[in-house]
């Protein structure tokens, strides 16, 4: 399934009050922001490698950017690594939080483990295991509500008890431009290629790379890449605005929710070519061929851009498929490779 992005009203904000110095997300990062997280990331990141990927995929030459090499086996490494970069050492003082599924929660406690400071994470409480364990590992204080507490979070950007630095895992500038690194990267590894796919969580991700993209390569699209089991985005191009859809929890825990955040409606409206949505099948045999093929190990998250790109979804040509994590429960793993569901 496929949307392309139309028309956009204005974003419809009822029932949610956005704070007036929330509105500037609706403005692409500038190069120079995303710039200069580059020179602030060196030493934290590492320069992911592209590589193309070995399966035929007719008309479509698919390359894979391989953010689960990071560190921390995903690109949240970047955001959080930019956003504890720029806030000032008092504030860091009082430690770090943030409200993440794993991979934004892995960001945070290796930095705040990389600075010495305190770190708590809020998950939900359908959180994978693998995510877990390494929080714990990182030394982070983990706190598990349901969902539905969860999601409040992300919206209002507050919960009971909680001090210190919060890094939003989407609607943060500096998170974006740490993120928006990846768009620079692209550029320079591959100055010919003609679309680029990005798995849709909250947009951060693919806002921060369209961002650089827009500057640099203006004729080239970057989509968004849904499953069908959480695909809002899908549902707001469709509509025009964002509106509730059902989420059912899967194995592709990285990306997905109930809503498109208001907040980031319009610069995600603006700066995406449309979602590109995947079935829960088709995201399977993506991890699956990844593995066999280019012994890759990916999410379901990660692996989602390149179930779509497959389909050819994302058109001809080079198309950059943006491998955003491997953070995958090897349980789950050994299942998808042996052929189960």
């Amino acid at each position: 399934m496929r949307w392309r992005r139309g028309p956009v009203p204005p974003s419809s904000s009822e029932g949610l009050a956005i704070p007036e110095e929330r509105l500037a997300i609706g403005e692409p990062i500038p190069l120079g922001e995303i710039e200069a997280a580059q020179e602030r990331l060196q030493g934290i990141a590492i320069r992911s490698p592209l590589v193309r990927l070995n399966a035929d995929s007719g008309p479509v030459e698919i390359y894979l950017k391989l953010e689960n090499l990071q560190p921390i086996g995903a690109f949240k490494i970047r955001g959080a690594g930019n956003a504890m970069s720029v806030a000032s050492p008092e504030a860091l003082q009082a430690g770090v939080w943030t409200a993440s599924a794993g991979n934004m929660a892995q960001g945070v406690a290796w930095n705040a483990r990389r600075l010495g400071v305190p770190c708590s994470v809020v998950v939900p409480d359908h959180a994978p295991a693998a995510k877990v364990d390494a929080l714990e590992r990182l030394g982070a204080h983990i706190i598990k509500v349901t969902f539905e507490e969860w999601w409040q979070i992300i919206v209002t950007h507050e919960h009971p008890g909680q001090v210190g630095v919060f890094v939003h895992p989407v609607s943060d500038r500096a998170v974006m431009a740490g993120n928006g690194t990846i768009g620079l990267e692209l550029v320079e590894d591959l100055a010919d290629l003609d679309a680029v796919v990005v798995p849709y969580g909250g947009g951060g991700l693919s806002s921060g790379i369209a961002s650089a993209i827009r500057v640099l390569k203006p004729d080239v699209p970057v989509y968004a890449a849904e499953v069908a089991t959480a695909a809002p985005l899908a549902a707001a191009f469709e509509k025009g605005e964002p509106t509730d859809v059902e989420y059912v929890p899967s194995f592709v825990d990285g990306i997905g929710s109930t809503r498109v955040l208001d907040d980031m409606w319009p610069l995600v409206s603006d700066l995406l070519a449309g979602s590109l949505v995947a079935s829960l099948e088709e995201v399977t045999t993506a991890v699956r061929l990844l593995a066999v093929r280019n012994r890759v190990v990916a999410e379901g998250a990660g692996a989602t851009s390149v179930a779509v790109a497959m389909r050819g979804l994302a058109g001809p040509g080079k198309v950059v498929c943006i491998v955003s994590g491997g953070n995958i429960d090897a349980a789950k793993l050994a299942d998808i490779l042996s052929d189960g569901r």
